[in-house]
């Protein structure tokens, strides 16, 4: 089963988008918090809707705690980056790959990028920033799904 880490969300409505995509795809979902927000907020249910009975979320106190489970777990972390130099479609995905999504407004510090067993990144245009991280998790899960089968 792929995995799709969420840190340090900080738009409910994104969240609630990548949960629902989840669920419809068969992805486990990890947040690290702490979030942006109250991970029960009105707006993740909202955007989330009644597909959040069907994906398994598992809420990590914090960074520290979530390395400990998926090290344990034996996870590969894929970290998607602006500062990434492999595009996502270039990279050899596998199954139990765990997926790393950062915050909307600031991405991930650089102990995080460290972490990272791989760094993919989605290839936009000259002079744009990045995009919506639901719409890159939707393209770079995608990519994963289709090589893993």
């Amino acid at each position: 089963m792929l995995h799709l880490a969420l840190y340090q969300p900080d738009i409910p409505q994104n969240t609630g988008t990548m949960l629902r995509m989840a669920a419809c795809l068969g992805v486990a979902v990890e947040i690290i918090e702490p979030a942006g927000f109250d991970v029960s907020d009105r707006h993740l249910r909202r955007s989330g809707l009644d597909y959040l009975d069907h994906v398994a979320i598992t809420r990590h106190r914090s960074w520290d705690a979530f390395q400990a489970w998926r090290q344990e777990a034996r996870l590969r972390l894929v970290l998607a980056t602006t500062a990434g130099a492999l595009p996502y479609t270039q990279h050899a995905f596998r199954d139990g790959d765990c997926l790393l999504m950062g915050r909307e407004s600031a991405g991930v510090p650089e102990a995080v990028h460290a972490a990272a067993d791989a760094r993919v990144v989605v290839p936009i245009r000259p002079g744009l920033r990045s995009l919506d991280v639901a719409g890159c998790a939707a393209m770079i899960l995608g990519e994963a799904i289709r090589q893993v089968g």
